[in-house]
């Protein structure tokens, strides 16, 4: 049966190990992509001098939104808890670009976007740098990586297979690397004592991976773990509150805010009131989320709605009270990346995919060795 195995093993990995090389050697440098960024753009993520306290959000909304170029529009503001963090002011154009400001001063601090580096890394990891066709063909580039990352699981169980000690002995030997023995036998013991080691943290990348390349094993996937892949009908929030405003009948005098932000302040204040132990706060046109989940889901937020007009809160929908549909998402991408347990598993996730992309160089080598040895062999007899 080993035999098969191999034979299964060598024939998927030769053709395919080299972009499983570069998806794996990719999926670790955008493990700390975040962490870099803010690293080599601090100006643009920290405030050197803070102040006392930060001026209303609709006053520094205000001053970016008069810098603005034509075509480009406000989304939403992103708030941290941390005193020497800047604001973002996040943008409807380009995707995916925001303005960072001081919250103190109201200064532009600059805009950042993705860098060219990073954007380049995660097309290479997605789609080996190819585009979506325009014309709705083909997308080569996420087929290629979809197919070897499918052929990467069956590689990685073939192995098991192949590894697998027929004593406690073999299984001592199998898990160790050796250093003083020869170049061979160190380049052995690193492909398979090495891709034991890090076997089920790399099939695990591998497995909720897949679920951005095919939609039948996103399903499957889905189905799995008892969720509905059709979007459920929007219903009212979980928790309704009461607006405190004019009742039918009453006349009052019409309190309208001069801007459309001049009421984000007071919601920030009551969102912030209610979290205190969050991470972030964004604030869009009638939705407020608080990102809070620390370790597990990063993406989990609880959602509040407001009036536009007044500010009030008219309803919140907690991500304790989400569904599984709503909360699969964030927990394919919190494992498939390693941040669910914070730095630790970034760590972790980051030396697992290091060594997940030397898997199949090591197998090259120890292939080519032997097929050298094999004609060697022929040509003495």
């Amino acid at each position: 049966m080993k035999k098969t195995f191999r034979k299964i093993h060598l024939w998927l990995a030769v053709p395919f190990g080299l972009i499983i090389t570069i998806i794996c050697f990719t999926g670790a440098l955008l493990v700390f992509e975040d962490q870099v960024t803010q690293l080599t753009n601090r100006h643009l993520y920290y405030v050197e001098s803070p102040g006392s306290q930060p001026l209303p959000v609709g006053t520094l909304v205000e001053k970016v939104e008069s810098q603005l170029t034509k075509g480009a529009t406000i989304t939403g503001v992103t708030i941290y808890p941390q005193p020497d963090r800047s604001y973002q002011v996040n943008l409807s154009a380009p995707k995916g670009a925001a303005v960072y400001i001081d919250p103190y001063t109201g200064e532009v601090l600059g805009q950042s976007q993705r860098t060219p580096f990073f954007r380049t890394v995660f097309m290479l990891h997605r789609w080996l740098l190819d585009s979506q066709p325009a014309d709705g063909g083909i997308f080569w580039g996420k087929r290629i990586t979809g197919i070897s990352t499918l052929l990467f699981v069956i590689i990685l169980l073939s192995g098991i297979v192949i590894w697998w000690p027929r004593s406690r002995k073999g299984l001592k030997n199998g898990i160790q690397i050796a250093l003083r023995k020869g170049k061979a036998r160190f380049w052995h013991d690193l492909h398979a004592a090495g891709g034991i080691y890090v076997l089920l943290l790399v099939l695990v990348m591998a497995l909720t991976g897949l679920t951005w390349s095919f939609d039948w094993y996103k399903n499957a996937f889905y189905t799995l773990f008892g969720v509905e892949t059709t979007a459920p009908a929007k219903g009212p929030a979980h928790k309704e509150k009461s607006p405190q405003g004019p009742q039918p009948g009453t006349t009052t005098e019409a309190t309208a805010p001069v801007t459309p932000f001049a009421c984000w302040q007071q919601v920030y204040n009551q969102v912030a009131a209610e979290n205190p132990d969050r991470l972030k706060i964004e604030i869009t046109d009638g939705t407020a989320s608080v990102s809070n989940n620390r370790y597990g889901n990063i993406r989990g937020t609880d959602r509040y709605t407001f009036d536009p007009q007044s500010g009030q809160i008219t309803g919140a929908s907690l991500y304790k009270d989400t569904g599984n549909s709503g909360k699969i998402r964030g927990w394919i991408y919190s494992v498939h990346t390693g941040a669910w347990g914070g730095n630790l598993t970034r760590i972790i996730w980051f030396l697992a995919a290091l060594l997940g992309a030397t898997l199949p160089l090591t197998g090259y080598y120890l292939w080519i060795k032997r097929l050298y040895r094999k004609r060697h062999n022929r040509a003495v007899h």
